[in-house]
């Protein structure tokens, strides 16, 4: 679903928002202890976060072992002072390649999870992430509430298209990670991204950021990542955000400051 904002189309925007209400988690299976969940599941849901204490992984809206039975994951390690950095794309706004030069600057690799229309219109920055390491992951192609969506045959599609566009621009095969639109899922929806041979990724930290035409201040920034980080976090940003831009090379440098190192989706899961 995309939005339009004073003429920029804006991808998905709901998708942080439902970030910080509601919890949806999951600590992923590294040997950590889960933090307790509202609920194991629902039919329909969007995931959400809820923010006990500062410096420990959130609560989420499913329980860790009620998303791993679908290989499905929100968290790492509550023990390991380790950050996954993902970033979710629907469009380019002008602010990847300043992303990706301070990603390189810091040695940090992140996951981009995009849609079809990103690859399409910014192939070239595509291909840069793949060339720099970075993990690019589906978003779906068209960025629908996959969680109405029943048909088998329509959910595999939204994700082969997107496969067939990245192939087809990198020479590649995508990896098969998968980021829900809007953080909107369903049981059926993680089972059928299991049985495609996807694993699912939520988060379990992200703020307000996808607004184009209301940026939060750096120190509205700052003062929801710097607290709120935890061992473990799977941090959702949004590409499209100037302030993302902007504050990167200084939140790094302050997490890594405060004894954090980065690690990849793939080893989060390993």
């Amino acid at each position: 679903m995309y939005t339009v904002v004073r003429g920029k189309h804006l991808l998905g925007a709901l998708i942080c928002c439902l970030a910080l209400a509601v919890p949806i988690g999951v600590a992923c299976g590294m040997g950590g202890v889960s933090p307790p969940a509202a609920a194991a599941g629902a039919a329909n849901t969007n995931w959400g976060l809820s923010f006990q204490e500062n410096g420990k992984t959130p609560v989420g809206n499913a329980s860790a072992e009620f998303l791993r039975q679908y290989n499905a994951y929100y968290a790492g390690d509550p023990a390991e002072k380790v950050i996954y950095l993902t970033f979710d794309a629907g469009y380019e706004n002008g602010y990847t390649p300043a992303i990706l030069d301070t990603l390189k600057k810091h040695d940090v690799k992140a996951a981009f999870f995009v849609v079809g229309n990103y690859i399409q219109t910014a192939p070239e920055l595509v291909k840069r992430m793949v060339e720099e390491g970075h993990i690019v992951g589906n978003h779906t192609n068209h960025h629908p509430d996959m969680s109405k969506i029943s048909d088998k045959e329509a959910f595999r599609q939204e994700l082969e298209e997107l496969e067939a566009l990245y192939r087809e621009t990198t020479g590649q095969e995508m990896k098969k990670f998968y980021r829900p639109p809007q953080g909107k899922y369903s049981e059926s929806n993680l089972k059928q991204a299991q049985e495609l041979g996807y694993t699912t990724f939520f988060w379990s930290l992200a703020y307000v950021d996808w607004y184009v035409d209301d940026q939060p201040t750096h120190e509205e920034a700052f003062g929801k990542l710097l607290p709120r980080i935890h061992p473990g976090a799977v941090v959702l940003l949004h590409s499209t955000s100037r302030t993302n831009a902007e504050i990167l090379d200084e939140l790094l440098t302050r997490w890594k400051a405060e004894g954090y190192t980065f690690g990849t989706l793939e080893e989060l899961c390993a």
